[in-house]
């Protein structure tokens, strides 16, 4: 089976990850990932992350893939030799300069060229392998066909890395000017602004202030913004075309969001591995199960030829709520701390890496006191909730979307 790749955008991501079944997990620095608004980890925190995540058997893959200017290569080589020392399994980059320049003065740390650098052929993947590359993250815009092509035109050494599930850029493999034209955040510095998402409308030159709406549908206009990918339903299609590792889009999303797109595919992986029955037998499940996190309506990106539509996602999505985390749980009683509001005699279900297990909430106490309550709306406050089913720590606790229903 292929490595599941997922997004660490900072420690309590990480453990979702690697707890709800993922291969490996990659995050930044503060400086040199491509989500400069993510959580991302401190050199400490990167320590401690490399010993739970190496502790585990999994890797940890580091972003260095921005864009970097000539006054900005000793410190990106200075912290490439720094993170090479203490461990991390690999590097992202996207930059060709930066690629070069790291094999060069840091040979020690492996490479994989980021999905930023657009590989869409063989004649460049076999330039970043012959320079030691290790792996090459395919440009958003491939095709399957296109894919397996490509893998046996290049070196078995070389791996393929394509992504399967998450947030889609407008632009061609995210090399976008949109946000730094609109708002000087600079997307491939960084610190992307999503304008895309954003709602426009037409102004004729002559009528300033009258704004006509480019109608799409009742909701609102979003010509630009990208839907979601979603490829669960195809990764044998993935697997056959020589894809090595299935990646995870979502270094700005949450620990729940994680764990439950993550524990989906990881399941999804494991019952393909026992036959192509199981795993289709299986599919409508999971398929229910990734649309229970934040989510715009999904399509299959460029896997299957041009996506039909390729834009047009409004806003976020889910059908249902993050409304706790576990702490502990013993005789049927649970600790959690509270994300969302839920009530007595609502029907929740416990996400953990076992499965997802429905019971109803029959009653809610405070931690701290041992209040009965019908519900609680402080975010971050401790409860204790009967709860039938076996859980630990890191399983989460959802809820009735109230605004979905």
């Amino acid at each position: 089976m292929p490595e599941l790749l997922a997004p660490a955008g900072g420690m309590p991501q990480l453990k979702a990850a690697l707890r709800f079944g993922a291969d490996a997990v990659y995050g930044a620095l503060p400086s040199f990932g491509l989500r400069a608004f993510a959580g991302n980890f401190t050199w400490e925190e990167l320590a401690e992350a490399l010993d739970y995540t190496h502790a585990l058997g999994k890797k940890f893959y580091l972003t260095l893939n921005i864009l970097p200017y000539e006054e900005e290569f000793p410190e990106l080589i200075q912290t490439a030799r720094r993170a090479a020392a203490l461990g991390v399994d690999a590097a992202l980059v996207s930059d060709l300069g930066a690629f070069l320049a790291l094999r060069r003065d840091v040979p020690e740390l492996e490479q994989h060229i980021s999905t930023q650098a657009n590989t869409l052929n063989s004649e460049t993947a076999r330039f970043y392998e012959r320079n030691g590359a290790r792996r090459v993250v395919l440009a958003r815009e491939l095709s399957l066909a296109r894919i397996r092509a490509l893998r046996q035109a290049v070196p078995e050494g070389l791996e393929m890395e394509a992504f399967v599930h998450g947030a889609m850029c407008m632009s061609y493999s995210g090399r976008c000017m949109l946000s730094d034209h609109l708002t000087g955040r600079g997307g491939n510095r960084g610190a992307c602004a999503q304008p895309c998402r954003w709602e426009y409308a037409l102004v004729e030159k002559k009528r300033p202030g009258e704004y006509w709406p480019i109608e799409e549908d009742a909701r609102g206009t979003y010509l630009l913004s990208a839907y979601d990918l979603n490829m669960l339903s195809h990764l044998p299609e993935l697997i056959d075309a020589g894809v090595a590792s299935l990646k995870i889009e979502g270094r700005m999303k949450t620990e729940y969001y994680v764990a439950t797109v993550v524990g989906a595919y990881r399941r999804a992986l494991d019952a393909l591995a026992q036959s192509e029955e199981s795993y289709r037998s299986l599919l409508p499940e999971l398929e229910g199960e990734v649309r229970k996190a934040s989510h715009r309506a999904f399509n299959t990106g460029f896997y299957f030829g041009p996506p039909s539509p390729m834009a047009g996602a409004e806003g976020f999505t889910q059908e249902m709520e993050y409304v706790g985390r576990v702490e502990d749980w013993q005789d049927g009683l649970a600790r959690v701390t509270l994300k969302n509001r839920f009530y007595v005699g609502d029907t929740l279900e416990l996400l953990s890496p076992a499965g997802v297990f429905s019971f109803r909430a029959t009653s809610i106490r405070l931690y701290d006191t041992g209040e009965e309550k019908d519900t609680v709306s402080v975010a971050g406050q401790q409860i204790l909730l009967p709860l039938p089913h076996a859980a630990a720590a890191g399983d989460f606790l959802r809820g009735p979307n109230r605004n979905h229903l």
